[in-house]
């Protein structure tokens, strides 16, 4: 049978912020639960305690006392998993951002807005920097930008020389009251 294992002694801090943890509503599940477990083991109850009123496996439990333990309120977190590294640096994603957030114009390009081909096509062209374009729009998405589409029939046009280029509007068009 294994050892009874407790929580350690609680500082005031801990005991705040375990406190706020296990009572919030937009921390995630994981986390709530977490501080529960350290919190029911502050108060005294057993490993398998607190796995049956938290309907967990004793050896989760016991797990997350142990770091808890041994690392404090930092001990809660999920450590790094491995896995694929990141298929692009951090500076050719930075250039992709950047590129996104600059008008089309103000770069010598014929055309006012970007679509994500435009976008691709400048990109490997310019920049060097050959991806395709569900990548480029994974990437905008993550870095929080997201494509809107154009509404051209009202608000601020696409070309800001439309209204020279269309001309002047023919006169046959009777003015609303």
């Amino acid at each position: 049978m294994p050892k009874a294992i407790f929580v350690r002694a609680l500082t005031p801090e801990e005991t705040g912020e375990l406190e706020r943890l296990a009572h919030a509503r937009t921390k995630a599940a994981r986390d709530v639960e977490r501080a529960q477990i350290i919190l029911l083991s502050h108060e005294g109850l057993t490993i398998p305690a607190i796995a049956k009123r938290l309907r967990r496996d004793a050896v989760m439990v016991r797990l997350w006392v142990k770091r808890f333990n041994a690392h404090g309120l930092a001990g809660l977190e999920d450590l790094a998993r491995s896995g694929r590294p990141a298929t692009y640096p951090p500076e050719q994603v930075s250039e992709i951002v950047a590129a996104a957030l600059t008008l089309p114009g103000d770069l010598g390009l014929p055309f006012a807005s970007w679509t994500l081909d435009r976008l691709q096509a400048y990109l490997s062209e310019v920049k060097g920097i050959g991806m395709k374009r569900s990548r480029i729009d994974a990437v905008l998405t993550a870095e929080g930008l997201r494509w809107r589409k154009q509404e051209t029939w009202f608000g601020e046009r696409v070309d800001p020389e439309f209204a020279e280029k269309r001309g002047a509007l023919p006169s046959c068009t009777p003015n609303r009251p």
